[in-house]
C-alpha cells in the first residue's frame, strides 16, 4: 500500500471535533460537583445559622474571595493542563501570590494579639474538623474534575492530578464556609489551605493511574 493511500485510508469518516465540546463538558461536571458540594453541606453539616450577620464583617468577604480566587485560578490550570502542550504560565505564581496575601492579613491580625489570643485566632473552635470536611465536601468534586481531564488529553498526569484535587478542594472550601463559624484571618491561611492540600496529595497519587490515555 502505498503512502498517499495509507493516509486516505485513516483519514476517511474522520469528523471534525466540536470545540465546543470542553466547554460542555466542564459546565456539567462542575455544575455537577458543585450542587453536591452544596447540598452536603447544607443538608448534613447545616448552614451557619448567623451566617446573614457575617454579610456585614469584611473578614467575611476576604474569606469567600480568597476561596474564589483560588477556585478560579485552579480551575484555569485544570483547563490548561487537560490538553496537551498547554503551559502553566503564571498561574502557579496567582495561586502562590493569593495565599501569600492571607499570609500577610494573618500576620497582621497575630502580631498585636496577646498569647492567648494568638491561640484562638490560630485555632479556634473547629481547627481539628475543618481540613478534613473541607475534603470531603470536596469528593464530588474531585471526581467531577477527574472526569473532565479524563475525557481530554493531559500529558502530565501527576501534576493533572495535583491541578484536579486543588481546584476541587478550593471549590469545596467555598461551599464549607456557609456552614464555618470562623472569620480570623490566621485560621483561614492555616486549615482551610490544609483542607485544600489533602485533594491535591491524593490527585498528584492517583493522578497518573487515573488519568492515563
Amino acid at each position: 500500500m502505498k503512502t498517499d493511500e495509507l493516509v486516505n485510508m485513516l483519514a476517511a469518516g474522520v469528523e471534525p471535533v466540536d470545540p465546543r465540546q470542553m466547554a460542555r463538558r466542564f459546565r456539567l461536571a462542575l455544575a455537577t460537583g458543585a450542587l453536591l458540594a452544596v447540598a452536603f453541606t447544607a443538608g448534613i453539616l447545616r448552614l451557619n445559622p448567623v451566617l446573614s450577620r457575617y454579610l456585614s464583617e469584611p473578614m467575611f468577604w476576604i474569606r469567600e474571595a480568597y476561596c474564589v480566587a483560588l477556585s478560579s485560578v485552579a480551575l484555569l490550570c485544570v483547563h490548561r493542563l487537560a490538553r496537551p502542550g498547554r503551559r502553566l504560565g503564571l498561574l502557579p505564581a496567582a495561586l502562590a501570590l493569593v495565599v501569600i496575601a492571607m499570609w500577610v492579613l494573618a500576620v497582621v491580625a497575630l502580631a498585636p494579639a496577646s498569647p492567648q489570643m494568638r491561640t484562638r485566632l490560630l485555632l479556634g473552635a473547629t481547627a481539628a474538623m475543618c481540613p478534613f470536611l473541607i475534603a470531603l465536601i470536596a469528593a464530588p468534586l474531585f471526581i467531577a474534575h477527574l472526569w473532565i481531564m479524563r475525557g481530554l488529553a493531559p500529558t502530565r498526569l501527576r501534576l493533572a492530578g495535583a491541578a484536579a484535587g486543588f481546584a476541587a478542594g478550593s471549590m469545596g472550601a467555598l461551599a464549607y464556609s456557609l456552614h464555618c463559624p470562623e472569620l480570623a484571618a490566621p485560621f483561614i491561611g492555616t486549615w482551610y489551605l490544609c483542607g485544600m492540600l489533602i485533594p491535591t496529595m491524593l490527585g498528584a497519587w492517583l493522578g497518573p493511574w487515573l488519568l492515563r490515555w
